[in-house]
């Protein structure tokens, strides 16, 4: 019997998703757990996997095409099925040509779409004697309806401890990784590598190695969302695999890699298929990535490296340009900057502030402290001390009403590959520089290597971002709802400065706040940047 393979929806604000490429074609046989395409969304791009058995007898869309969740991408069934009725329920149109041909005299079969994973049936169990825990799809952030498993890191049959890694979930925040909270085996995985699952929803069972767990399967762990679904009819290109792509070896055969290893490789510029796998059954796995030692290539001789004479002839060129479609990340980001723009109404308030005295400061304290305290620390303790002068700015838009905040959380944007995420420190106002040092380090390095928790990047009531490292020495920063405020710090430049009515040398910082004016209007922003600027210019307030 024919099935019906449809866009799965692999993140929760995910849309649609694009064919980055085609793994098999028309008339190919195919396995459960082979590779059929590569899917682009707006978290990353991902590996679809066929659940079924059996010969491709259809491909939808072709490559870089973008098909909505629960679009059609193709159909598997027995070789020579007929599948003239499935095509008709799924766009009412005649037989597309690039359906696999059929005998007329077989019936068309009924379609059949996956609607779960790891579910029986909804009849009450007792399970009271079980010696066996379902591990559930975890609500990882507050926005987070279900999770996509990028990874499993054990198998059915593994040994599994309290604390030990289990697999790679991507959410609407980050992938992070899901640790096992029991002792036992792992009796059963319900979802595959690529599968989304709905929050609540059972990933995996773990217990006594002989525990009858099958009673345990009673509650559905994902249903697709009904989405209104496109077709595309113009599909015989789409039937030839792409040849130029690195993960195929010559054999047709896929480079067998993790998504993180893959992910990592691309990164660091390396031809995954280059790289020897030390997983199961040779499967290329990140640390075989962070290791792998590319083999000399010839260095260009004295003759390439010589810069050509200049010429006084006139320049011959020809103009040129690339237009590459839009990521399905990119997509999201813009849509939701859209929704902030046209909701907020934001108000930019910008001061000067004086910074040698925090210079002088930051040099006498990391001459004796054991942890090296940096400007941004500094100027987190000051935006939280601040903030306790300056409750109104701790402030958030509710609609109906207005939140303020009596603990002080404060995010601190942080600048990934694919994007931006927003740790934050939690009772900020509470904490030494030290301890602000340490934290921030910390959050930073789970954010760099996709550990961050979604309690991580819960609950802030301001943000900082801070581009002054990369030398920009002013710029307005976007809210992050909740918060009513922002605060962008650019960089300390040294420039002439009065001071006891002489131009001197003095080291001066830009601080600008955007406000949302619904919740602060510029007299109480005001208000708060000058309680800033005095503790960031006499630095010793902010010890106290």
């Amino acid at each position: 019997m024919a099935e019906v393979i449809r866009m799965p929806k692999m993140s929760d604000t995910m849309t649609d998703g694009v064919i980055s490429a085609w793994h098999k074609k028309v008339g190919d046989s195919v396995k459960s757990g082979d590779v059929l395409a590569d899917v682009e969304t707006d978290k990353a791009t991902m590996e679809l996997e066929s659940y079924e058995d059996g010969t491709l007898l259809f491909i939808g869309p072709k490559e870089k095409e973008s098909v909505p969740v629960d679009g059609v991408l193709a159909v598997i069934g027995k070789q020579g099925e007929n599948i003239e009725s499935i095509l008709k329920d799924i766009n009412g149109t005649p037989t597309p040509t690039s359906a696999a041909p059929a005998p007329t005299k077989e019936e068309s079969k009924p379609v059949q779409t996956k609607e779960g994973q790891g579910e029986s049936n909804n009849q009450p169990a007792d399970t009271s004697n079980i010696k066996a825990e379902v591990i559930r799809m975890p609500k990882m952030s507050d926005t987070m309806t279900e999770g996509t498993i990028v990874a499993w890191h054990k198998k059915v049959g593994d040994k599994v401890k309290s604390g030990e890694l289990l697999a790679e979930v991507a959410t609407d925040k980050a992938t992070m990784e899901l640790e096992s909270y029991e002792d036992g085996t792992l009796l059963y995985i319900g979802v595959k590598e690529g599968d989304a699952v709905v929050v609540d929803g059972i990933l995996a069972i773990i217990g006594e190695q002989d525990a009858d767990y099958k009673a345990l399967l009673g509650t559905p762990a994902s249903k697709s969302a009904p989405v209104q679904a496109t077709h595309k009819e113009e599909a015989p290109q789409v039937a030839s695999a792409p040849t130029a792509d690195k993960n195929i070896q010559s054999n047709d055969s896929r480079t067998k890699a993790s998504p993180l290893a893959k992910k990592l490789a691309k990164e660091k510029g390396i031809d995954i298929g280059a790289v020897k796998g030390s997983g199961e059954h040779g499967r290329i796995v990140k640390r075989d990535v962070e290791t792998f030692v590319p083999s000399a290539q010839a260095s260009p001789t004295k003759s390439e490296n010589k810069a050509a004479a200049p010429s006084a002839s006139p320049a011959i060129g020809q103009e040129s340009f690339e237009e590459v479609a839009v990521s399905q990340m990119r997509k999201t980001i813009a849509r939701r900057l859209g929704e902030i723009k046209f909701s907020a109404i934001e108000i930019f308030l910008t001061m000067e502030v004086n910074m040698d005295k925090a210079i002088e400061a930051r040099n006498s304290i990391n001459e004796v402290a054991q942890v090296k305290i940096s400007f941004n620390d500094m100027i987190i303790k000051a935006v939280a001390a601040a903030l306790k002068s300056n409750p109104k700015i701790n402030s958030s838009w509710l609609g109906d009403k207005i939140r303020y905040n009596h603990h002080v959380h404060i995010g601190v944007a942080v600048a990934v590959e694919e994007g931006l995420v927003v740790p934050v420190l939690r009772f900020a106002d509470s904490m030494g520089l030290a301890q602000i040092s340490a934290s921030v380090k910390d959050l930073a390095g789970k954010a760099k290597n996709k550990k961050l928790q979604a309690a991580d990047m819960e609950g802030s009531t301001f943000t900082i971002s801070n581009l002054g490292m990369f030398g920009i020495e002013q710029f307005t920063a976007v809210i992050n709802p909740p918060n009513a405020c922002i605060l962008a710090v650019g960089g300390i430049k040294q420039t002439a400065v009065v001071k006891n009515g002489q131009l001197v040398p003095g080291n001066v910082m830009n601080l600008t706040l955007t406000c949302d004016h619904r919740v602060v209007d510029g007299a109480i922003g005001s208000a708060f940047l000058q309680s800033l600027k005095g503790l960031l210019e006499d630095p010793v307030r902010i010890l106290i």
